[in-house]
């Protein structure tokens, strides 16, 4: 019989080991990360909360990248948050980001921050892991203002390169329960029209990942 576990307990599973090199192994294929800190574009005094922070990677680069914004972040696995907040002091922020556990399909804002609304929301790499991901993007666009942004990038549907490249990346990211969403532009832009917003999907790296917007 297989054992039922949360989703929660899986993401510890899978990471209690993976999170001591998580960085330096994902950087060479989890793309387009940077440019999605970037589409971020804080001004000073802005709030930002990443859904699905993992290891505190792109917080810190955020960080640096925004000096004077507010930054939070919460994650599902609290392995990958052990990891955080120790990668997050070594960087020397952690006076400007607040962690949280927390379940992207179904949190709460204000009791695991004291805030209702942020600025801006990044979802990086991580709807391709959350097993409700529609819910996930519209929880996200709940918790921000009325004239902020939700920024995402995820794998694609690597239309542009060879089919032995996506057949094995598809085998890999099995291994680590990782699912990209070929309908993520219709769900995103679905729910972007629900919600009176706009919707901006850039394929990247030859359909390898993609970039969007989710905003006013």
């Amino acid at each position: 019989m297989v054992k039922n576990i949360s989703h929660a307990d899986l993401m510890d599973d899978v990471y209690t080991n993976q999170r001591h090199i998580y960085d330096l192994t994902r950087k060479y294929y989890l793309l387009g990360r940077d440019r999605a800190i970037e589409e971020l574009s804080l001004s000073p005094g802005q709030s930002i909360l990443e859904i699905g922070c993992g290891t505190g990677r792109n917080l810190i680069v955020a960080a640096r990248r925004f000096p004077e914004a507010r930054l939070f972040g919460m994650d599902i696995s609290t392995e990958m948050l052990t990891t955080a907040k120790s990668n997050i002091y070594k960087a020397g922020v952690q006076d400007r980001v607040v962690l949280a556990q927390g379940d992207a399909s179904d949190f709460d804002p204000k009791s695991l921050f004291g805030l209702e609304k942020f600025d801006r929301v990044l979802m990086s790499y991580t709807l391709s892991m959350i097993p409700p991901w529609e819910t996930a993007i519209e929880k996200g666009l709940d918790a921000l203002h009325e004239d902020g942004k939700l920024v995402f990038v995820d794998f694609w549907d690597q239309s542009e390169l060879p089919g032995w490249s996506k057949h094995l990346l598809a085998k890999w990211l099995e291994l680590f329960h990782v699912a990209p969403r070929e309908s993520l532009k219709n769900v995103a832009e679905e729910v972007a029209e629900a919600a009176d917003r706009k919707c901006h999907f850039k394929p990247i790296y030859r359909g390898y990942a993609c970039l969007g917007t989710i905003s006013a």
